[in-house]
């Protein structure tokens, strides 16, 4: 079946598509429900929707905005069904917010950021470049405080760790690229390891960002 992939204000979404976010989160860890999707409705600009055969099979919430003049694009959560078409989906929601970001950021590199809580969510990243937390990297000084502007857009300033981009939970779910492998055997142990000192009873996250070329974005393939 055809996937179909639509993204509109966030004003614009009903009730009863918040139903259906919720029910497709419902076996997922990061506690999603009802009340709390209805809150990022007014906390975020975008919507994106992925949907085959009418059912829904993934979303997102994000904006593109600039942080201290540079181009953005902020996954504040996100989910995807866990089932065997979850990568195409996956897909299909990072190309179609990559294809507004070239419209709203023309010829610019676009940093990406977002909170994740399971190695598998890298898979959302494939394309861009000078990822971090990475295994094995250093983060450099600028890379550190970029965690930091993250982590304040995320209202937890102060909470995140700059060194392992580690951001604590205040024991309340928190927006997060929600996103599972269908084998976790398959996920790289070094990327696990990034994950290894999340409190998830706390409701810890890592916060992970990397830039999409401005080349990579005109060209389309970004997220491929």
């Amino acid at each position: 079946m055809t996937i179909e992939v639509d993204t509109k204000d966030c004003t614009a979404l009903s009730d009863a598509e918040l139903g259906e976010m919720a029910d497709i989160c419902a076996e997922g860890p990061a506690g999603f429900d009802v009340g709390f999707l209805s809150k990022q409705r007014e906390e975020w600009v975008l919507v994106t929707q992925s949907r085959e055969g009418g059912r829904l099979h993934g979303f997102l919430f994000a904006t593109l905005e600039r942080i201290g003049g540079t181009p953005a694009m902020i996954i504040g959560l996100a989910s995807v069904k866990l089932n065997a078409r979850r990568d195409p989906h996956l897909r299909a929601l990072m190309g179609d917010l990559y294809r507004r970001a070239v419209l709203a950021f023309p010829d610019e590199d676009v940093v990406v950021g977002t909170r994740m809580i399971d190695a598998a969510g890298f898979q959302a990243f494939r394309g861009l470049e000078d990822i971090v937390p990475s295994p094995g990297h250093r983060a450099s000084g600028e890379e550190r405080a970029w965690g930091r502007r993250l982590a304040k857009r995320f209202g937890a300033e102060g909470r995140i760790d700059d060194r392992t981009f580690v951001l604590a939970g205040d024991g309340l779910p928190g927006g997060v690229l929600e996103f599972q492998a269908l084998k976790p055997e398959s996920v790289s142990g070094e990327v696990a390891g990034l994950f290894a000192a999340l409190d998830t009873g706390r409701h810890d996250a890592l916060v992970v960002f990397g830039w999409a070329m401005a080349e990579d974005l005109a060209a389309g393939h970004v997220g491929r």
